[in-house]
């Protein structure tokens, strides 16, 4: 088993959430949905997991490590049965990566089996746990998705959809969320719509994913984003819509723009690939470089490279090279290979960088770990001149929202000026891409203020949805809830 943050490459990236997954009435039900966690791995690589439904019985695939490890022996997937199944891709962000926290969980209620995965994350998990403990429940794992189990399975409500309903009314958070009865799949987002879920058809079978790179590996059709605040329920008779949340502004999360979601993904109907490019192209007009080349931190960084290049008409070129095979199960990084570090990952292309003013094109500074590795190899291979660009805004906040990041005394734009940040990670020239510049890039005409059209909170600590259970802990004196109402 591989824990987080193991190895020395791993632990300067936000770490992406979860994937979801769902499909209804399809004879290879099992098979595609292993098909489509495989799309989203780049969403939790920790564990996975399958249910599947034959019309009498549940049938669970629960396992540690990557989909292509777990799920692609034909008597996995032959254990699966039935015309319907969900399935999840975990990167835990609350709860240990032990098997009994793997989703999807499941549960038999009085009504008859319940499934459910999750991706997002409850702020009042820890509160309303202990309310459902002092009620009786027994929690079998540590993950939040668990609270969501224990409301629905003590609803006082008739049926079960309901009960789903009355569950996630008493939720705070972030959900975008998969679930799955005997005789429905139910796809439900918060009502601020911080996480993504998209419908799909497959040949009339019914899909429901994270991302539209979910749809593509298996030859689905996009139908449309589930919109923030609604539930639709797949039965054999059809989908049906419901709103059953008060209206909100929607706070769609900015940072899937940035690096979370596929750049062949299309989020708010917008390519992701071609946002990013965008954002190069914003962070080179606000932030121009005297230089030779653009040299994107691969992978997450390339799209943006190339839109710095075309807008500056810097020549872009693949400084450094990425090996792609090391995975996450390498190594335990022992004290006697610390010391290579990043080049685990990857290695500075000499031939490119010798003698040239460079510029770094990455997606965000968390630590600055990672950064500062990369820039020495970069000198290290002969550049005359580093500077660095980031395509995002500094990263000053944790996220509570289903993204694990460190807390905030951990994250390097939250105690230096961007001076001091380039000094540390010893570049020429450092420069962020603005907020007004993100939102330019995203389709806006810039951030609104008064009234935000994204989640931002990484980068401005104005948090969209309460945090009871850090309010609590006393955790959150720094930073500025903005719970809203429509």
């Amino acid at each position: 088993m591989t824990h987080r943050l193991s190895h020395p490459f791993d632990d300067d990236k936000l770490h992406e959430e979860c994937g979801v997954f769902g499909i209804f009435g399809h004879p290879q039900a099992a098979a595609l949905t292993a098909l489509g966690l495989h799309a989203l791995q780049h969403r939790g690589q920790e564990a996975a997991g399958i249910v599947s439904f034959d019309g009498r019985q549940f049938w669970s695939e629960r396992h540690i490590g990557l989909v292509g490890d777990n799920f692609t022996k034909p008597a996995v997937i032959e254990r699966l049965k039935g015309n319907r199944a969900i399935g999840h891709n975990r990167y835990s962000t609350t709860g240990a990566p032990v098997l009994r926290n793997v989703q999807p969980l499941f549960a038999e209620l009085a009504g008859g089996g319940f499934t459910v995965a999750h991706n997002g994350n409850i702020t009042n998990a820890r509160a309303l746990q202990r309310m459902l403990q002092r009620r009786g429940s027994i929690f079998q794992s540590t993950s939040d998705t668990e609270t969501i189990l224990h409301l629905v399975a003590t609803s006082q409500r008739n049926h079960v959809v309901d009960k789903l309903i009355d569950a996630l009314g008493q939720v705070e958070g972030a959900f975008s969320l998969v679930a799955m009865t005997e005789k429905k799949l139910v796809g439900c987002r918060d009502p601020l719509g911080i996480r993504p879920l998209v419908l799909g058809d497959l040949d009339g079978s019914n899909v429901l994913a994270s991302e539209t790179c979910a749809l593509d590996i298996i030859g689905a059709r996009l139908v449309r984003e589930i919109e923030p605040g609604e539930m639709v329920v797949i039965t054999e008779h059809g989908i049906e819509s419901l709103k059953p949340f008060p209206g909100k502004r929607p706070r769609f999360c900015v940072f899937e723009h940035v690096y979370f979601a596929r750049p062949d993904s299309i989020v708010e109907g917008t390519s992701v690939y071609e946002v990013r490019k965008r954002i190069g192209a914003e962070l080179a007009r606000e932030s121009p470089a005297a230089a030779d080349l653009v040299v994107p931190v691969p992978d997450s960084g390339t799209p943006a490279a190339i839109g710095f290049a075309e807008a500056s008409g810097i020549p872009f070129e693949l400084g450094i090279i990425r090996n792609h095979y090391i995975g996450r199960t390498f190594i335990e990084p022992t004290d006697s290979i610390r010391h290579m570090g990043v080049k685990l990952k990857h290695n500075a292309n000499s031939a490119v960088l010798k003698g040239k003013r460079v510029v770094l094109v990455d997606d965000s500074i968390v630590r600055g770990t990672t950064s500062v590795k990369i820039v020495q190899m970069v000198r290290d291979a002969g550049a005359a001149e580093v500077h660095m660009r980031i395509a995002s805004p500094p990263t000053t906040n944790p996220c509570f929202y289903g993204v694990d990041t460190p807390e905030k005394s951990k994250l390097l734009a939250s105690r230096m000026s961007v001076a001091d940040m380039a000094e540390f990670i010893r570049v020429d020239s450092l420069a962020f891409l603005t907020i007004d510049g993100l939102y330019r890039a995203v389709g806006e005409t810039g951030r609104n203020p008064l009234a935000p059209q994204y989640c931002d909170a990484c980068f401005t600590g104005e948090y969209p949805a309460r945090l009871t259970d850090h309010e609590n802990r006393g955790e959150v004196r720094h930073l500025t809830i903005l719970a809203e109402s429509a």
